[in-house]
């Protein structure tokens, strides 16, 4: 069985993500969407809230199952006995970001750990986490950018209605 893991902070979790969850998820056997409970930032939604917001959203994929996890993606994937992570690429910029992940991680594992690189679909292009949060605070346009109940938790977040 092929399984892979697709880390990251989901915060939130956007069209931009659910379009890798879902490509993805017709390349493995098993996707593990995993919410990172990265010590070194401070999340909008808790872990919690952001891998309950993941289920909902991928709740018609079966062969997605939703996780968290702190430390060490090498570790976590070890342990899950994956060896692929699935990162997803909007820009020319986040590739040079991911490579140094992916390098950092291939030798972490021992060369073990491959990482494929999804590039995010056109029309998603422009989304990121931070982006949205920020829309959702002045309260613009979230349509096109995320699940109905996802603007509703953002809303709720930031004290609108």
């Amino acid at each position: 069985m092929k399984a892979a893991i697709y880390p990251g902070s989901f915060d939130p979790v956007t069209f931009g993500h659910l379009d890798v969850i879902k490509r993805s998820a017709e390349i493995f056997d098993s996707l593990i969407v995993s919410v990172l409970d990265n010590k070194m930032k401070t999340p909008l939604f808790s872990v919690d809230e952001r891998v309950k917001m993941l289920q909902e959203a991928t709740k018609d994929l079966p062969n997605v199952t939703i996780d968290s996890f702190s430390g060490l993606t090498t570790e976590y994937a070890k342990q899950k006995g994956v060896k692929v992570v699935i990162r997803g690429l909007r820009a020319i910029t986040d590739f040079e970001y991911e490579l140094q992940i992916a390098q950092t991680n291939k030798i972490l594992s021992g060369g073990e750990l491959e990482t494929m690189f999804l590039t995010t679909s056109l029309e998603y292009a422009y989304l990121s986490s931070s982006a949205v949060r920020e829309i959702a605070m002045f309260q613009g346009n979230l349509d096109g950018s995320v699940p109905s109940f996802v603007k509703e938790q953002l809303l709720k977040k930031y004290g609108h209605k």
